[in-house]
C-alpha cells in the first residue's frame, strides 16, 4: 500500500548552532542531504527534532526553509500538534502558507485526555486545514494511548489521511489495519519495529535511524514491498542494534550525536535535554564504526 507521503519518512533533527540557535543553513542542507538518501517525506518539528524547545516562529521558519529546500523531492510534514488544542489549530493555520505537504498531530500531552478527548480535539484541528493530516499515538512520551477504535473513527475524517502507530502493540496496529480504509495509511513509529509493523500492512516508517542511514532503511522497506521478505529481514536483523543504540538515552540525543560523528554538526541538545556522556559517547562511536559510518 502506497502513501502521499511515502515509505520513508524521516523525523529530522533541528540543527542548532554553537549558541543553541536554530541553524536554519544547517537545516536546508539536512533536508536535501536525507531527501537524495532514501527520505520520501520529512516530519519538521517533531520529537525528534525538538519541538517542545521551539518556539512557534522558529517551527514556521523550519517549515518555510526545509519545504523550499526539497521542493518536489520529499514531502514535508510539519509538527504542529501539542497539547493545547487551540495552540494546535493556531500553528496548523499558520503552517499551511510555508509551502508544507502535511501536518502531524501528536496525541496531547500530559493532560491526559479521554478517547472521546482525543476524537475531538483532532477533530478540531484537522477541521482548521485543508492539508492532510498525520495523527501521532506515542503513549511512552505523552501518557495517553489512542486506541484501534479511535484511530478508526478517526480515519473516517476526510483529510487525516494517516497514522503514525508507535505504541509498541502489534495487536492493536494490526487492528486498525484491519478496520481502516485501504486508503488510509498506517506508518510504523519504531524502527526496531518496522519490519513487524510491515508484515501487518504498515506502509512504511516514520524513521529516526535514517537520519543516519537513509539508504538502508529505504532497502530494507522496498524489499519487503517487492515480496523480497528474506532480504528485507536480513536487513532489519542487522540494522537493529543500531536502531536499540540510538534510544540509548532520551531521543533525539543520540542520533544528534551520531550525525556530528559522521561529519553532519546539529549542535547538541536545547534543555532540558544533555548530550551523551562520554561512556554513551564512546558506545555510540563502537557502533557507528561497526556499520562502517565512521
Amino acid at each position: 500500500m502506497s502513501s502521499l507521503f511515502g515509505p520513508v519518512v524521516t523525523a529530522m533533527v533541528t540543527p542548532f548552532d554553537g549558541q543553541g540557535v536554530v541553524n536554519y543553513k544547517a537545516a536546508a542542507s539536512l533536508a536535501r542531504y536525507l531527501a537524495e538518501n532514501g527520505s520520501t517525506g520529512l516530519v519538521v518539528a517533531g520529537t525528534t527534532g525538538e519541538a517542545p524547545t521551539l518556539t512557534a516562529a522558529e517551527k514556521l521558519a523550519l517549515f518555510r526553509v526545509v519545504s523550499g529546500a526539497v521542493k518536489g523531492k520529499a514531502a514535508v510534514i510539519a509538527g504542529t500538534g501539542c497539547n493545547s488544542t487551540a495552540a494546535s489549530v493556531e500553528l496548523t493555520r499558520q503552517a499551511a502558507p510555508t509551502g508544507v505537504d502535511g501536518v502531524l498531530l501528536v496525541t496531547p500531552y500530559y493532560n491526559k485526555p479521554s478517547q472521546e478527548g482525543l476524537v475531538a480535539h483532532f477533530k478540531a484541528v484537522a477541521a482548521s486545514t485543508a492539508l492532510p493530516v498525520m495523527i501521532y499515538n506515542v503513549p511512552g512520551r505523552t501518557g495517553v494511548n489512542m486506541t484501534a477504535e479511535t484511530t478508526l473513527r478517526l480515519s473516517e475524517v476526510e483529510n487525516i489521511v494517516a497514522v503514525k502507530e508507535a505504541s509498541g502493540d502489534l495487536e492493536q496496529a494490526a487492528a486498525i489495519r484491519s478496520g481502516a480504509s485501504p486508503d488510509f495509511a498506517l506508518y510504523c513509529g519504531d524502527d526496531a519495529l518496522t519490519l513487524p509493523m510491515l508484515s501487518i500492512g504498515a506502509c512504511g516508517v516514520v524513521s529516526v535511524a535514517s537520519n543516519i542511514i537513509g539508504p538502508r532503511v529505504k532497502k530494507m522497506v522496498d524489499s519487503f514491498n517487492l515480496g523480497q521478505a528474506a532480504a528485507a529481514a536480513l536487513i532489519h536483523r542487522e540494522l537493529l542494534p543500531l536502531f536499540r543504540g540510538l534510544f540509548m538515552v532520551s531521543n533525539p540525543v543520540p542520533v544528534k550525536a551520531a550525525l556530528g560523528m559522521i561529519g553532519f554538526d546539529a549542535g547538541l541538545p536545547r534543555l532540558p535535554l544533555l548530550p551523551l556522556n562520554p561512556e554513551q559517547s564512546a558506545r555510540l562511536k563502537g557502533l557507528l564504526a561497526r556499520y562502517e559510518l565512521i
